[in-house]
C-alpha cells in the first residue's frame, strides 16, 4: 500500500506537510510540536484544546480558510488549506 499524499496546510501562519485526509485537529497537535495545543481561550481566558475528538464538546473550534467555528476534528486537511486561531493568543502553538 502507497504512503498517503502529503498535502500542505498553514497553522497560524505556518506551513506544514500533512497527509492528505488527516483531521484538521491532528494537524494543529503536529504544528504544536509535542506541547499541548491550545485551539483558543475561554471567555475567562483559560486554554481550550480538542477533548472530544468527535464534534461533542465543541472545544476544537478554529477557523478554516476564513470561516470561523469550524470543528478541528471533523474537517479533513486538503493543499491549501489556511488554519486559523490554533494558537495561545500570543501567535504561538
Amino acid at each position: 500500500m502507497a504512503p498517503p499524499r502529503q498535502v500542505t496546510v498553514r497553522v497560524d501562519g505556518v506551513a506544514l506537510r500533512v497527509p492528505e485526509g488527516a483531521s484538521v485537529a491532528a494537524a494543529i497537535e503536529c504544528a504544536a510540536g509535542g506541547v499541548p495545543a491550545i485551539y483558543r481561550r475561554s471567555l475567562r481566558g483559560m486554554p481550550r484544546g480538542a477533548c472530544c475528538g468527535m464534534g461533542v464538546c465543541k472545544e476544537c473550534r478554529v477557523t478554516i480558510d476564513g470561516v470561523p467555528n469550524r470543528l478541528a476534528c471533523e474537517v479533513r486537511c486538503s493543499e491549501g488549506m489556511e488554519i486559523g486561531g490554533a494558537g495561545t493568543g500570543d501567535g504561538t502553538l
